[in-house]
């Protein structure tokens, strides 16, 4: 696929890395444009762009900024009618350890205010960088999973496919009205990784029996 990454910081390095090691063709962006070009020089098929020529033909937007960041940052790519915008953000406190938003709404129903004609989806939050810039396997051949969650059909199958292209297990987790429970998921992964002292290569997943 040709995906269009926002953000340079942890999570958007991490996409660059894992992205490219699947094939995919990475047109990354950030505030600071000198940083994506160093990070885009790491990884083969990937390129940096300034914000206004970073959507180019991309089938899929991935929003790794921050959640205040997000709107602004996806208004400043241009025309964004029927892209697929994978949300990968959660709406924290500046210490972490709540969210600003919830109950009634989420990060990913705001941001598909924001952007009324693309198509949103939240996928990814519920990793941590670092587990998703080492891939999807975990000790003992546990994998690791990515959940889902969209009102858009095609958008919400282009997210589990890059997912799996990269070599995750998906969980469709239904519309986007569920990403008022994966956001706390998200929250409580955070809590265990720094306030419980577990590290940050921990990440939840759901088990059949």
């Amino acid at each position: 696929m040709k995906v269009t990454v926002i953000g340079t910081g942890n999570m958007g390095s991490a996409f660059a890395k894992q992205l490219s090691s699947a094939g995919h063709t990475v047109r990354i962006t950030g505030r600071d444009t000198e940083k994506a070009k160093a990070l885009a020089d790491r990884f083969p098929n990937v390129n940096a762009y300034t914000a206004s020529e970073a959507l180019g033909d991309s089938d899929v937007v991935i929003v790794a900024t921050a959640y205040s960041d997000a709107a602004q940052a996806l208004q400043s790519l241009g025309d964004l009618s029927a892209k697929v915008i994978i949300d990968i953000t959660n709406p924290l406190s500046a210490d972490y350890m709540s969210l600003t938003i919830g109950h009634v709404t989420s990060a990913s129903e705001e941001i598909a205010k924001a952007a009324p004609r693309a198509h949103v989806v939240k996928a990814f939050n519920t990793l941590f960088a670092q587990v998703l810039a080492d891939g999807p396997g975990f000790s003992n051949d546990q994998r690791g999973h990515v959940f889902v969650a969209g009102d858009n059909d095609r958008a919400k199958q282009t997210a589990i496919s890059l997912a799996q292209s990269m070599g995750w297990n998906t969980l469709d987790a239904g519309g986007i009205v569920n990403a008022r429970y994966l956001e706390p998921l998200a929250g409580l992964n955070i809590y265990l990784g720094y306030g419980a002292g577990l590290g940050t290569s921990i990440a939840p997943v759901w088990l059949n029996r």
